[in-house]
């Protein structure tokens, strides 16, 4: 691998570019961030009308294995990050040959497949003291056959290409696991006990070469259908000794990669009332994402550093300071689901906009469908109860469920 940037120039007369593997949001928001640092940037993306590919100064419309694609990007980029965890692995592991990756390809490689995630956030535990939730790796009837009684009810997830719920089945007994395997043709899976749940939250933080590690701070999480709905943060949004545990295990799992990059990483917080959360602390670790993440876009309008400024400062070897969040915020996902079915108008953001304190993000998706995300609205305000206020009016103007 290539060794680290050791802080590429802004704002000089030299043409400095940073590339992205992917051409989604997140990575138009990178863009965006890198653009405003006076960087130019390179999308690797095989859709011709990418988000990202539509505001970058340069597009490589190919696969993201194809070697000339990838010898295109390596040529006109200093570094190279991704925007999705999907990227195959050794697309970065061969642009690392010539180029400065962050994250690295071992880090990406772990985070794509559940079974690997698992025992590093297991091996980490020993430091942290946060454990995983109970579950089984199935990858053979033999396995299958094996599972303990007590990991069921429980949720079968495939070990890989799983996101927004996809390639999840939820499972009550043995003959359902049975058929949930079988319906997901038979592929490598993990069984993981489903526990009783207080609230979702995740962490972010973002960790340099040298290993300086900050954090943004612990975002309160709500999913419907598996999918982000809406994301609240401010002081008290989770009790303090719970969030003090999630930032050093975050950490933990950062450091244990040797991860240098943006890293979020997800947690349940049990209901500690029901013998089902007995023994795991309160605190379980659910999964981690090699990449910014749709619960830190708050930090776009509440932070004074933004996830994809870190992601920026991170990839150009540039100082990490401690984000500040100066204001209470709540961050509601715009799905396609709002959108007019024909398409001939957007939603009613007009009168969102009439609102105090909402901030507008829309990622330049010419067609809307269910469960796509589209945009992103984030509400801040000087007091919790202005913005939750401001937040439930919105939602109810745009038909999203109340919260």
């Amino acid at each position: 691998m290539v060794s680290p940037v050791p802080g590429l120039a802004v704002g000089g007369a030299q043409e400095v570019t940073l590339g992205v593997m992917g051409g989604g949001q997140l990575g138009r928001m990178f863009v965006h961030a890198a653009q405003q640092m006076g960087f130019f940037t390179a999308v690797l993306d095989p859709d011709a009308n990418s988000p990202a590919g539509r505001v970058s100064h340069h597009h490589i419309q190919t696969a993201y294995t194809d070697p000339e694609g990838l010898a295109r990007l390596a040529q006109v980029s200093a570094a190279v990050t991704t925007e999705f965890e999907n990227v195959p692995s050794q697309a970065l592991a061969e642009l690392a040959k010539t180029r400065w990756v962050s994250p690295a390809a071992s880090a990406v490689a772990i985070a794509q497949d559940r079974a690997a995630e698992k025992a590093h956030f297991v091996k980490c535990s020993a430091d942290n003291g946060v454990t995983v939730a109970p579950y089984a790796l199935i990858e053979s009837a033999a396995q299958l056959a094996a599972v303990p009684e007590n990991l069921l009810p429980g949720i079968l997830k495939t070990t890989r290409m799983g996101y927004d719920g996809k390639g999840q089945v939820r499972v009550a007994n043995q003959a359902e696991l049975a058929a949930a395997w079988t319906g997901l043709n038979n592929v490598s899976c993990v069984l993981e006990k489903m526990l009783p749940l207080a609230l979702e939250c995740s962490v972010i933080v973002a960790r340099g070469a040298d290993g300086q590690c900050v954090n943004l701070p612990v975002q309160r999480n709500l999913h419907r259908g598996g999918i982000l709905a809406v994301t609240e943060v401010y002081e008290g949004n989770v009790p303090a000794a719970l969030a003090e545990r999630a930032v050093t295990a975050a950490k933990s799992i950062a450091n244990g990669l040797q991860y240098v990059g943006v890293l979020c990483v997800e947690f349940f917080v049990l209901d500690e009332s029901h013998p089902a959360a007995a023994g795991l602390g309160g605190l379980v670790v659910n999964e981690m994402a090699p990449r910014p993440h749709n619960s830190g876009h708050y930090s776009m309008d509440a932070c004074d550093v933004s996830q994809f400024d870190l992601q920026v400062r991170t990839l150009a070897g540039l100082p990490l300071t401690q984000p500040r969040q100066h204001s209470p915020a709540i961050m509601l996902n715009l799905l396609g689901d709002i959108w007019p079915e024909k398409m001939e108008s957007d939603p009613i953001f007009s009168k969102v906009l009439a609102l105090p304190g909402v901030h507008l993000h829309l990622y330049g998706k010419a067609k809307a469908s269910k469960g796509r995300k589209m945009g992103h609205l984030n509400i801040t305000g000087a007091t919790v109860e202005q913005v939750r206020a401001t937040a439930l009016q919105a939602a109810q103007i745009l038909g999203i469920e109340a919260f």
